[in-house]
């Protein structure tokens, strides 16, 4: 008869104590370095989504919001590396640059795109080396990389990537950034999580996309021969990571 009440209190405390394990698996506060990191892409990516879809009024608002963002987490990161703002500093003046130019392909000069991603690869280098880096915490920034890879293609040409750095995801790609995600995504449970289901979900339609992106080709062309969809990936790959960073938040609440 007493071991009833004590079985109940013992499994409502097993049961506890998996499932706040489960969360934390998963889910830490980011740290500002790593907030860099996502919206230093994010702003990229808003950049050749407002050039290459002739200058819409929403995308350069967006653009200026993802700076705003972009500049309030470098000032909060710089008690990690006091070099970070000024490459924050540094890529804001090229993505206004890239603006400056105008809506036509031939008023942007040739070495821009070049330019540009040495800013967005010279700030992201030192946010992502700042102590306390870890993987579950990149992801977001993974997928936006992904996303400025996808779209540069579409757009502009080819991204070039942070080469002599391949054991980290500035010096790769989709073939193997990609499934670097996927074994990521696989150790959550979305059983007890509609928000990790939901997550999932939108990774698997988006990687079909980044899948396609045929990188090691020099012709601007998908592996497939379809047509890119850069407004497509932009849009999934802005909510995957926002979806992420939200699960991140609640589960860091007290």
């Amino acid at each position: 008869m007493n071991r009833n009440p004590l079985f109940r209190l013992f499994f409502l405390f097993m049961t506890g104590l998996l499932a706040s394990l489960s969360v934390q698996t998963f889910a830490a506060p980011m740290t500002a370095a790593e907030q860099v990191q996502v919206y230093a892409c994010r702003a990229t990516s808003s950049l050749l989504l407002l050039r290459g879809e002739g200058f819409q009024e929403a995308h350069l608002a967006r653009l200026e919001k993802d700076i705003a963002n972009l500049e309030t987490a470098s000032q909060s990161a710089m008690s990690s590396s006091s070099e970070i703002p000024g490459l924050a500093t540094k890529l804001v003046t090229q993505l206004r640059l890239g603006v400056s130019f105008g809506p036509k392909e031939d008023n942007m000069p040739w070495r821009y795109p070049q330019e540009l991603a040495d800013s967005l690869r010279a700030l992201l280098t030192v946010t992502r080396a700042v102590p306390g880096a870890t993987p579950e915490g990149e992801l977001p920034a993974k997928v936006e990389y992904l996303a400025v890879q996808y779209l540069s293609r579409s757009y502009v040409g080819s991204f070039e990537i942070a080469r002599e750095q391949q054991d980290n995801y500035l010096g790769q790609d989709e073939r193997i950034l990609v499934p670097a995600i996927d074994q990521e995504l696989a150790t959550l449970d979305e059983k007890d999580n509609q928000g990790v289901a939901k997550l999932k979900t939108r990774w698997n339609f988006l990687r079909a996309a980044l899948m396609d992106m045929n990188s090691q080709s020099n012709a601007l062309a998908s592996a497939s021969g379809r047509a890119f969809a850069p407004t497509t990936v932009d849009r999934h790959a802005r909510s995957l990571s926002e979806q992420w960073m939200s699960l991140n938040q609640f589960a860091a609440a007290p």
